[in-house]
């Protein structure tokens, strides 16, 4: 009975390297406790044939599979569905976690009863290096909520306990490209809280490119999200302007862009 269960979904392997990287990245930690749930969310492509493979490499890696792909969403309620696990730590297919980051959650975790969410910073790269840090909150409020996601989702263990109370992640049109925002919204206007180390305990890949890579439909269903979230927050009145912030990033000029991106990161 493993204390801490670890998921991942996948669909559509672009780089088998990066993710033999992260599942390495879990085998390697310091805290062994762990099982790790990998769901093959109806790839089309050679996928479940590595993810067989990696499952050779630690007895306590599982892989669920099927046919169609269903979204990130989906994949990871099968998995948590399937866990046995106290605690629920994410993890994705191109990121790395540092040796000590399930060690230093589950710790807090352990300590700190009325905690649901426990997230760390992390530096931020991409094929070409390091290029940024992401900071988040110690203590996240529900203001900080505004500007953007106040927990970094591939870094995040959540109490099991507490994901079922508001029913994990919701599969729906709007929450396709933001289902942790949505999640910790809700799970924020339940009153459970968080809080996030202050050290890098993950490598997060993030590209550092001259494009923006989120479509104007995905910003639109993000808009949706935080108008529900803050409302359930009872926050919608002051949180009203960062309702349109992602259509607005959407609209702005590419090189105002890059200069958010260089404040944020």
């Amino acid at each position: 009975m493993p204390k801490l269960s670890i998921i991942m979904g996948v669909y559509n392997c672009k780089n088998s390297m990066e993710l033999k990287r992260s599942i390495n990245s879990i085998i390697d930690q310091s805290y062994q406790d762990w099982e790790f749930i990998i769901c093959n969310d109806g790839s089309t492509d050679n996928t479940l044939e590595l993810l067989d493979e990696f499952k050779k490499m630690d007895s306590r890696i599982k892989v669920i599979t099927y046919k169609d792909n269903k979204g990130l969403a989906h994949a990871l309620n099968i998995c948590i569905e399937a866990s046995i696990g106290e605690y629920i730590a994410r993890q994705d297919e191109d990121d790395i976690s540092d040796t000590d980051r399930l060690r230093c959650q589950v710790e807090y975790l352990d300590k700190h009863p009325d905690i649901s969410i426990v997230g760390s910073t992390a530096r931020v790269f991409d094929d070409h290096g390091i290029w940024g840090k992401y900071e988040v909150p110690k203590f996240p409020e529900k203001e900080d909520f505004f500007w953007r996601s106040p927990f970094i989702h591939p870094v995040v263990i959540m109490r099991k306990s507490d994901l079922l109370k508001v029913n994990s992640y919701r599969v729906a049109v709007e929450t396709r490209r933001c289902e942790d925002l949505d999640l910790f919204l809700r799970m924020y206007a339940l009153g459970m809280k968080g809080y996030n180390i202050q050290k890098d305990l993950l490598s997060y890949k993030i590209i550092n490119g001259n494009k923006k890579y989120r479509p104007m439909k995905y910003r639109i269903d993000e808009a949706r999200v935080r108008f529900v979230g803050y409302k359930n927050l009872g926050i919608l009145l002051n949180g009203l302007p960062y309702v349109f912030k992602p259509i607005l990033i959407g609209l702005i000029p590419q090189f105002i862009f890059n200069q958010i991106r260089k404040m944020q990161y």
